[in-house]
């Protein structure tokens, strides 16, 4: 079911949780994008990342990628800002349907001069609230089996261990690796 969205215009919206900004992202985050990406164990479980990820990537994404599913009506993907600066980046995606049955989707990383403060944690849940005040039942997000601290971050987040999705995650180097599908309903 597609999200009512009668009035909000996703090319500028903006969510604000108790310490954070979720907002569009700036031509000006490039660097801060850049830099994050270069981390190895940040990579590692972020498969449609290019390899190497350049400064031109890196432009590429703040600019056109993250604004595309804005503007089509379809994403709200942002900046996580903390204290001014950017700390990572959190998503919710098909807003217009297209998760079918499990719903919109919640997708984050953490930059690694972040991670441990719960960004993440506070991001996902902002955006999975945003999503039920505008008619979502539910939200839903995958995790690596391996990746403990995207569970980690699920569970704190609200969000329920509904079961694991064989081979559904596919890696730059071929490799399909199974996920831990995680539902949050939303209440009332």
């Amino acid at each position: 079911m597609a999200l009512d969205l009668t009035g909000v215009d996703l090319t500028t919206e903006v969510v604000r949780t108790e310490r954070l900004v979720l907002r569009p992202f700036r031509p000006d985050d490039a660097d801060a994008v850049f830099r994050a990406c270069q981390d190895p164990g940040h990579r590692r479980w972020l498969p449609n990342l290019p390899e190497p990820y350049t400064r031109a990537d890196a432009e590429e994404f703040v600019i056109v990628a993250a604004a595309r599913g804005r503007a089509a009506g379809t994403a709200l993907d942002t900046a996580v800002e903390a204290g001014g600066s950017l700390v990572g980046a959190c998503g919710v995606r098909h807003l217009d349907g297209g998760g079918g049955l499990l719903g919109p989707d919640v997708g984050y990383w953490t930059a690694p001069w972040a991670c441990g403060r719960g960004y993440a944690t506070e991001a996902a849940r902002g955006l999975a609230d945003w999503a039920f005040r505008y008619g979502a039942e539910r939200v839903h997000l995958f995790a690596d089996v391996a990746n403990f601290a995207s569970q980690t971050v699920a569970e704190h987040a609200g969000f329920s261990r509904e079961g694991v999705v064989r081979r559904c995650l596919a890696y730059r180097d071929g490799r399909r690796a199974d996920a831990v599908l995680y539902g949050r309903l939303r209440e009332g």
